[in-house]
């Protein structure tokens, strides 16, 4: 781990496939099309076609309109390559979220936004790409800001064509530039060391548990071989780099690319393997929590480094967030969910 260290750039390999696109079978009030409104830019619209008002949560989901997150999926060379997302993955600190951070529909009502795609995806080779947007939603209940649950979502595939030369006229959102991570100083460098030791206790003792298939039915709906070697495989690499051993990623306590605003407790640049960490994660949450899935500091920095590709490669996306969400979840959808190694680190450690 790379505490004070320049940005090391990796990009995000390519791991998935359109084809191998989970459908969700759930009934949902949320219809979600997508359709192309330009060279490389998608029009997302979200209709509630429910028989009451729906109050979503915005903020880090692809409903937000303020964060470079990610918000529809591309593939290319006829769905056999995910082109890699040049955004970032927030964590948020669930509690005290705002009405701000939510969005309210209205049955039979429809929000749309853009989305330009070039300024989150290298696109610059053109060509024919397929787009989606798929995930669970958490909602709160009428004028409350408490979470209460998720919805499922599922776009339609949409195929365009991009002229690269075009695309690469658009200004990205995240600078690939050299930052440096020696912004961890005094009591806040004295919370890293101690969440970086954390990280790695949890992560070790959860690698073990996991390749004993220990809780696995509960966090990742499997207790297969294949499910095993892989959770266990990524928490040991979670481990190694929080130990110290690795050099996978930069540790920052500035905020460089701006996404630290309300609620935020961290976030990772996947493509370049770079992790802040806000100052709500040192303001608000404890080192280390002995209760059943609840967020400290020590399970954000695992939630984190399982986004960084250069840690275990692909790195995770954020499918289903908190417990809730994230036991919706099938096997290879969890596999892919930060939270849900967070979650079971914890479950790991407090034994729930």
């Amino acid at each position: 781990m790379k505490v004070f260290s320049q940005l090391s750039v990796a990009a995000l390999a390519s791991y998935a496939t359109a084809a191998s696109v989970d459908v969700f079978k759930r009934e949902t009030p949320l219809k979600v099309e997508l359709s192309a409104a330009g060279n490389s830019q998608v029009k997302v619209v979200v209709t509630n076609n429910g028989d009451k008002a729906l109050n979503l949560l915005s903020k880090g989901t692809f409903l937000d309109e303020e964060n470079p997150i990610e918000k529809v999926t591309m593939y290319a060379n006829k769905g056999n390559t995910k082109v890699p997302f040049e955004g970032i993955k927030i964590r948020l600190l669930t509690s005290g979220l705002s009405s701000d951070d939510f969005l309210t529909l209205a049955a039979g009502e429809t929000k749309e936004l853009t989305v330009e795609t070039a300024a989150l995806h290298t696109l610059d080779d053109g060509g024919d790409f397929d787009v989606f947007a798929k995930g669970l939603l958490p909602f709160a209940d009428a004028e409350s800001t408490e979470l209460a649950g998720t919805l499922n979502y599922e776009s339609n595939k949409l195929s365009m064509n991009i002229d690269g030369a075009e695309a690469a006229t658009v200004v990205k959102t995240i600078n690939k530039r050299t930052v440096v991570g020696s912004s961890c100083t005094g009591t806040k460098l004295t919370a890293i060391r101690t969440a970086l030791s954390n990280c790695q206790r949890l992560a070790s003792a959860a690698a073990t548990a996991a390749a004993a298939g220990t809780k696995l039915d509960t966090y990742f709906k499997s207790t297969s071989t294949s499910t095993k070697n892989t959770v266990s495989a990524r928490l040991r690499a979670v481990a190694s780099d929080c130990g110290g051993s690795g050099s996978a990623t930069s540790t920052n306590c500035n905020d460089p690319y701006q996404g630290c605003s309300s609620n935020v407790l961290a976030y990772t640049v996947p493509s370049q393997n770079f992790i802040t960490y806000c100052p709500l994660f040192f303001n608000q949450l404890p080192a280390l929590s002995s209760t059943c899935h609840a967020q400290d500091q020590a399970t954000t920095v695992l939630h984190e480094e399982t986004h960084a590709p250069g840690v275990y490669n692909p790195g995770t996306d954020d499918l289903g967030y908190g417990f809730a969400a994230a036991s919706r979840l099938s096997t290879s959808q969890a596999l892919n969910n930060a939270d849900s190694f967070a979650l079971y680190a914890n479950a790991i450690y407090v034994n729930c």
